[in-house]
This record gives structure tokens, C-alpha cells and sequence, in this order.
């Protein structure tokens, strides 16, 4: 499923900034697959390793690691899901919340990615953000390891109960729910924004 992935570098080794065509190629026609769609086999523990430390690898203002992970897969996932399931006729809309825990049951693997406030110097702001931009490098080491991934923050990780169920602690967020395996289907391209239409150009 997946290539091999090259070691990380080491502290002070020096990274050359230089053109990658295959990556614009590969950003260029990114798409998330449904998580309707993924099926397993999903990431196996060494790839995991890998897929979180590519992953982790992102601005971190501060270098403070405001975030952390959690994964969900085989029984535990099964469970998780099951404590989610008997909340979701508590929720606004029932048959809404029912039908979203199918993202949820069907990938084989989730990761949950944790945004954790540290009080200090750095912005809560510019913290969240780090978390975000962990979620989003994810989506795209697992695209470009082959997997099927899909981020979605669904009605179960702003529900109290889904978040302590989640083990989610005070002044944390739940950036985000990763969830990873074997496409059965190719996604196919969507509408993208005017890119020009909402773009200006600062003139004083």
C-alpha cells in the first residue's frame, strides 16, 4: 500500500529548500475520499508511527506541541463507537446524528487529533492553528502513502459526553477526527472556489 518512507532527519541537518514537480502534481489534484468509502485494511502500527510523524511535522510557534493524538481502531474503535452511538438520539437532530456515526463505524482506522491550550507567550490563536495545520498534514501524508483519509469534526466532538468519552481534558479541543483505509471508490473532483474572487491586493 504504501512506499517507503524516508527517516527523519536529524537536529541540525541542513534541509535544502528545492522544486518538487511531483508534489504540485500531487497538491494540485488532492482529494479527500469519503469516509464511506474506506474500508480495511487501514495503517498498521509502523505505519502509524510514520503517518504521525509526518504529521507532526508542521509551524508550531514556540515549538510547544500543542497537540496530541489518539488512536481508535478494532475493538476499542468498536466501543468508542458504540458509547458515541447511544448519545445520538439526545442530539438536535436524531436521524441527522444517526446517520453521521456511519463515518464513523465503517474506516477501520481513526486518529483523533487533541488541540491542547499551554498558557504562555504564544497565542491560543496561533496554538488552534498549529492543530489544524497537523490535521490537514496528515490528510495528505496518508494520501500520498496510498491511504484512503478523511477529517471530519462531527456533532460527537462538541457533545460534552462524546469529549469526556474521548478522554478530552479541560482547555482541550478535538481538532479533529482522521479517519483512514482502503479506498473502495475514487473520489472525484468537486467544485473548487473563484480563487481570484476572493483575493486582493493590499495597495495602502
Amino acid at each position: 500500500m504504501t512506499g517507503s518512507v524516508p527517516l527523519a532527519p536529524q537536529f541540525g541537518d541542513i534541509l535544502p529548500i528545492e522544486p518538487s514537480p511531483a508534489v504540485l502534481d500531487f497538491l494540485a489534484k488532492r482529494r479527500s475520499a469519503s469516509a464511506m468509502t474506506l474500508t480495511a485494511p487501514g495503517p498498521d502500527d509502523a505505519q502509524l508511527a510514520d503517518l504521525l510523524r509526518l504529521a507532526a511535522r508542521v509551524p508550531d510557534h514556540g515549538k510547544l506541541s500543542p497537540w496530541r493524538f489518539v488512536i481508535l481502531r478494532g475493538a476499542a474503535k468498536d466501543a468508542f463507537a458504540a458509547k458515541i452511538t447511544a448519545l445520538a438520539d439526545s442530539q438536535a437532530n436524531p436521524a441527522k446524528a444517526n446517520a453521521a456515526l456511519r463515518k464513523l463505524t465503517r474506516p477501520p482506522v481513526a486518529v483523533a487529533v487533541i488541540s491542547r491550550y499551554l498558557p504562555g507567550e504564544i497565542p491560543e490563536w496561533e496554538q488552534r492553528l498549529s492543530a489544524a495545520a497537523v490535521c490537514q498534514q496528515m490528510l495528505l501524508a496518508a494520501a500520498a502513502m496510498g491511504w484512503g483519509a478523511n477529517w471530519i469534526t462531527d456533532w460527537y466532538s462538541y457533545d460534552p459526553r462524546g469529549r469526556e468519552i474521548l478522554g478530552v481534558e479541560a482547555g482541550e479541543q478535538v481538532a479533529g477526527f482522521l479517519y483512514l483505509g482502503t479506498a473502495t471508490e475514487a473520489p472525484q473532483e468537486r467544485a473548487r472556489p473563484d480563487v481570484a474572487a476572493i483575493t486582493s491586493v493590499w495597495t495602502g
